[in-house]
């Protein structure tokens, strides 16, 4: 006799070879229409599926993991992020939660230095200016941005994304600085040419790019606040990629109206697609619809890592993406 195949919901719309792929291996129900399931819809899953695919949009709480039912032992979330998950009531439930590290890597640190360049050399100023049909021939001071050579790059969180920033920046010149929890070891320092500052604030005041890419815990939220900014020098710019929830965005906004910083480029919000009108009317400003990730390659192998994590799951063994409280 053949074992029963787990039961497996899928919140939203995958790529197509992933979808194929799980409906080969397991009795999965998938999204008709690529939208956020309602928490009545997310909550039924809970009670009938064995395993739970959501996606950030997902938020899963205490409360609806105290509904789920019992046969849900497994959300295997298809992203890298984890904080829309409370990983300690699932664990007290025993549900495991995994997630996709490593597939968000090489695309998002892509996108932040296409950030860091729309803002430092104003190409959105430039392109509206090509389609409002306003430009009227080259002149010497018109779109005047600054050289990426020889700037100071501040890396807020050195992990996977942050040490392929710096990686990157130094094909451009930049110095790379960074502050993390912990420091690097003295050869992961060296390979990436990164200098340590224990000090935020120190390090914050002395940049002249600040780049993003802690997660959003208690610890980090509004880790960017009104006074670091304000610590930072009039000619600085902001590119967060990583959590909207780490800057303060409405000192943010307050500061780029004031002329206290020379720009900012965001692909993620703390409200999300809640976004203040008043920052998006700044012209100083690159704001991206949370696409840092969005390659093809990048969601099959978000697609290819969740599979994983469900069929060692399915075959008794801990999951090599498991996701624990203390990683929080």
């Amino acid at each position: 006799m053949t074992s029963k195949r787990l039961s497996v919901v899928v919140t939203r719309r995958l790529p197509h070879a992933v979808e194929a792929r799980m409906r080969e291996l397991f009795d999965v129900r998938l999204r008709e229409h690529d939208t956020p399931m309602d928490r009545a819809a997310l909550a039924e899953a809970m009670v009938t599926a064995d395993v739970l695919v959501p996606t950030i949009t997902d938020r899963i709480d205490a409360d609806m993991l105290a509904g789920a039912g019992d046969q849900l032992r497994l959300i295997a979330s298809f992203g890298a992020g984890f904080d829309h998950i409370d990983v300690a009531a699932a664990r007290a439930r025993g549900i495991l939660v995994t997630n996709t590290p490593g597939t968000v890597t090489e695309d998002t640190a892509d996108m932040t230095l296409a950030l860091i360049l729309a803002v430092t050399r104003r190409l959105p100023e430039g392109m509206a200016a090509m389609q409002s049909g306003t430009w009227d021939g080259w002149s010497p001071g018109a779109f005047l941005g600054g050289r990426l050579r020889g700037r100071k790059l501040g890396i807020l969180g050195m992990g996977r994304i942050g040490r392929a920033v710096a990686q990157r920046a130094a094909a451009f010149g930049c110095a790379t600085h960074y502050h993390n929890r912990r420091r690097l070891r003295p050869e992961t320092e060296a390979q990436y040419g990164a200098t340590w500052w224990e000090s935020l604030d120190q390090m914050v005041a002395r940049m002249d790019i600040l780049s993003v890419h802690c997660p959003h815990d208690p610890a980090t939220f509004h880790l960017i606040n009104a006074r670091r900014i304000k610590l930072m020098k009039p000619s600085a710019v902001i590119v967060n990629t990583s959590r909207g929830e780490v800057v303060d965005e409405n000192a943010l906004t307050r500061a780029l109206r004031a002329g206290e910083l020379a720009g900012a480029g965001l692909d993620v919000y703390a409200h999300g697609t809640d976004v203040n009108p008043r920052l998006r009317a700044q012209p100083n400003v690159v704001l991206l619809p949370h696409m840092g990730s969005a390659t093809e390659e990048g969601r099959l192998e978000m697609g290819e890592k969740v599979i994983l994590n469900i069929r060692t799951f399915e075959d008794g063994h801990r999951p090599p993406d498991q996701v624990l409280p203390a990683m929080l």
